[in-house]
C-alpha cells in the first residue's frame, strides 16, 4: 500500500510540474501564413459576404488554415473545448429561417460579423481574447476559412 502511495503522489507531482507549460503553450502560439494563391482574388476592397462559399477549393485550403490558426482555441472542427466559441454554431439563427430573403439576409450579416471578428480580434476590458489577423491573414485565406467553417454547420 506504501508503494501505491508513492506512485500517486510521484505522479501528482509531475502533473502539477506539467500545468503551467501546457497553460503557457496557448498563448506562444505564432499565427500562420496561408497559402491562397489557387483561390480567385477578391480585390482589395473587404467584401460584405463570402465570395468562397461551397467552393472546393477554397473548403480545402479553409481546413488546413484553420487547423494551423484556429483549431488550438476553437477547437479541432470547430467543436470547442470551452476555451473559445464553438464555431459550428456561428450561422445556427440562420438555419431555421423560411424565407429565403430573410436566411440570405441573415448569413449576410453573420459573414460581416465573422469577418469583423477574425480581422480586429476580440477585446473586452483591455485583455484579448482573439488576437487581429488582418495583417497576417489575407482576406481570401479568411474567406476560405468560413467557407470551411459552413461545412461543418451544426444543426439544430
Amino acid at each position: 500500500m506504501k508503494k501505491v502511495k508513492s506512485i500517486i503522489l510521484g505522479c501528482s507531482l509531475v502533473a502539477v510540474a506539467l500545468v503551467p507549460m501546457f497553460a503557457s503553450a496557448h498563448g506562444a502560439v505564432t499565427p500562420q501564413a496561408v497559402d491562397t494563391k489557387t483561390l480567385p482574388p477578391v480585390g482589395s476592397e473587404w467584401r460584405e459576404q463570402n465570395p468562397y462559399r461551397g467552393q472546393k477549393e477554397a473548403i480545402k485550403i479553409g481546413t488546413s488554415a484553420y487547423a494551423e490558426n484556429c483549431a488550438r482555441c476553437h477547437g479541432l472542427q470547430a467543436q470547442s473545448g470551452g476555451i473559445a466559441p464553438d464555431l459550428r454554431l456561428l450561422d445556427r439563427d440562420c438555419m431555421d429561417l423560411k424565407a429565403d430573403a430573410k436566411k440570405q439576409a441573415c448569413y449576410k450579416d453573420t459573414d460581416k460579423y465573422f469577418l469583423e471578428s477574425i480581422r480586429h480580434g476580440k477585446v473586452r476590458n483591455g485583455a484579448v481574447y482573439m488576437p487581429p489577423f488582418e495583417n497576417i491573414l489575407n482576406q481570401e485565406a479568411m474567406w476560405s476559412i468560413k467557407a470551411y467553417l459552413e461545412t461543418l454547420r451544426a444543426v439544430k
